[in-house]
């Protein structure tokens, strides 16, 4: 079937262009799944991301055009090293400093994630 606007050979490529540029997505790999999870559940559920997959190794979780998968890494022998290269930190739009607020609050009553460079919230080096 033919999409109004798109040449017939264009209409499988899964282009974007309304989005192009944009975070498409990004795939996080966990030491160990199980304990992450509840992190980046409450995390990206406040950020406004809805689950989208769930499976035996991981899951996902989408909020428009950008999703975020977290999944068991297969690897134990590399322990993480934030200074390592690789990806280094996810930062996220907020919509107000009030939500920045909040979820850092959030985050002070959690005992599976920290506040990085508490002595520089909520701008730490930018």
């Amino acid at each position: 079937m033919a999409v109004r606007g798109v040449p017939a050979a264009m209409e499988d490529d899964h282009a974007d262009p309304d989005h192009s540029g944009g975070l498409h997505h990004v795939e996080l790999y966990a030491e160990d799944l199980p304990v992450a999870l509840p992190f980046w559940e409450w995390l990206l559920g406040a950020l406004g991301y809805d689950r989208k997959h769930d499976w035996g190794g991981g899951r996902s979780w989408i909020r428009g055009p950008t999703y975020i998968v977290l999944t068991a890494a297969d690897r134990r022998d590399h322990p993480f090293d934030r200074e390592a290269p690789g990806l280094n930190h996810l930062a996220f739009h907020a919509a107000s400093r009030e939500q920045v607020d909040g979820l850092t609050a959030a985050v002070r009553e959690r005992d599976d994630a920290t506040v990085l460079f508490e002595d520089r919230h909520p701008y730490a080096g930018g």
